[in-house]
């Protein structure tokens, strides 16, 4: 019978090839700490929301004035011929005119196209929150499968050098008894054969944990050194399939992203209708004109209000539209991908979880019973009763059921960590990991209504 997640003993889980933990060990729940500020795909996804965060001030733009101030200079050359009765004389004149203003331009009604932007623009940022949740859920799992790939490729490797050592004695002393007639080549040949596998397999076991390592240190921030087996978060897990699923549906980012991103995807289409009804606007200007060299001096205030109706703009805004309705009914199809993906890693997250106990289960019971029968073969073939072939196959069979063991261990962590991620758990708050918090808000508390000034709130 297998066990729930939440009653599952980690004295199973955590078996002796896996328990060395020296002094000045790294724990999981640190990995995942260092993961969450040091990882590069995350602080590239908070970038990119605090710039969406500057999507609102940009669309509250249209309802603000907008103010210039403009210069003129204007010279003019004037010549000709002038006559007076019998006298006439040539005659040329330059004068230059300079004029100087402000104009303001104030919005009335667009509309409701900057009304619309702004909800959109807002609508945005939530997904893009939320974006950013789900980004910090998949690098934290990232981390969590590195962490225990290179504990996973230790405990391999420390089990391929024991076989060496194994094989190794094995190989002298079928070579001492090959040398007093107790055996034959045969039985050298075969030992030596077994020992060039499982060297083969050693190298390919150190390829396997530098690999690991090095992506432990691309998505942790640092090298993998004394890292301990440690699963700390057995009381996040839901007890129940059918919880799990509530869950994950209820509380998924990217689902809610998704929910989010369909929002602003319909605002956007109110606010391109909203291109086809009149606006409403009124500018203000206040001009100066100096005459340069001249007394002349001219003050000009003017105010005018503007009444635009659109009637006919070649077909382009009604296609847009349309366009636009389209986006809004892929982005409704996105929600329900969105929603089968997080139930379809929610059930597979369960069942890898259930089928991996029953798997470390039947492991170790192989384990301890491929010991018993090595023992007893090489007791057997001391008396002439086993060949040193049939110490081989023991031996190989127990190794086999170490292997097994052991990436049994190390999928069966995963897969909880796969179903943290799938409920919405796999975070700082829900897996209460000792690091401070990255707050999206405070950004876009501090640009949301700025009406000027170019460096970002954290000075840049």
């Amino acid at each position: 019978m297998l066990l729930t997640p939440c009653r599952y003993s980690l004295g199973v889980v955590l078996a002796a090839t896996l328990l060395a933990s020296p002094a000045g060990a790294e724990s999981i729940t640190e990995a995942l700490a260092s993961a969450y500020w040091n990882n590069p795909t995350i602080n590239s996804q908070r970038a990119e929301t605090r710039a969406v965060d500057e999507n609102v001030p940009i669309a509250k733009a249209g309802n603000r004035p907008q103010v210039s101030a403009y210069g003129e200079i204007d010279g003019t050359h004037t010549g000709g011929y002038a006559r007076s009765g019998r006298v006439g004389a040539d005659f040329s004149r330059n004068t230059s005119d300079l004029a100087v203003g402000v104009q303001v331009q104030q919005n009335l009604f667009n509309g409701f196209q900057t009304r619309n932007s702004v909800s959109g623009a807002t609508a945005n940022v939530y997904a893009s929150r939320f974006a950013l949740e789900s980004t910090v859920q998949s690098v934290l799992l990232d981390a969590a499968e590195a962490y225990m790939d290179v504990l996973r490729d230790e405990a391999l490797l420390r089990l391929r050098r024991q076989n060496i050592d194994f094989l190794d004695e094995q190989l002298r002393a079928s070579q001492d008894r090959f040398d007093v007639g107790e055996n034959t080549r045969t039985d050298v040949a075969q030992t030596r054969a077994e020992l060039s596998l499982a060297q083969s397999n050693l190298s390919l076991a150190e390829a396997n944990l530098v690999a690991s390592k090095a992506i432990y240190r691309q998505v942790v921030g640092h090298e993998a050194k004394n890292l301990q087996l440690t699963f700390p978060f057995r009381n996040k897990l839901p007890s129940s399939l059918q919880q799990a699923l509530s869950l994950s549906l209820d509380r998924h980012p990217s689902i809610i992203a998704a929910q989010y991103s369909m929002d602003a995807a319909a605002y956007d289409a109110k606010r391109i209708e909203g291109e086809l009804l009149p606006t409403v606007s009124v500018t203000g200007n206040l001009q100066k004109e100096i005459g340069v060299g001249r007394p002349d001096n001219t003050e000009t205030a003017q105010i005018m209000g503007r009444v635009s109706i659109p009637i006919y703009q070649g077909g382009s805004v009604s296609a847009r539209v349309r366009q636009a309705k389209e986006l809004l009914g892929q982005r409704r199809i996105e929600v329900d991908v969105a929603r089968e993906q997080v139930r379809a890693a929610t059930v597979a997250a369960w069942g890898t979880l259930e089928a991996t106990n029953a798997s470390i289960l039947a492991a170790t019971a192989q384990v301890a019973a491929s010991d018993i029968a090595l023992q007893g073969v090489i007791e057997e073939q001391r008396v002439g009763q086993r060949t040193q072939l049939d110490v081989l196959d023991a031996r190989s069979t127990l190794l086999d059921a170490n292997v097994n063991r052991v990436v049994s261990q190390r999928d069966r962590i995963v897969a909880a960590f796969s179903l943290l991620a799938a409920v919405g758990r796999l975070n700082a708050d829900g897996l209460n990991l000792p690091v401070e918090r990255y707050h999206a808000e405070a950004h876009y508390e501090a640009v949301k209504d700025k009406w000027f000034g170019l460096r970002t709130p954290d000075g840049r």
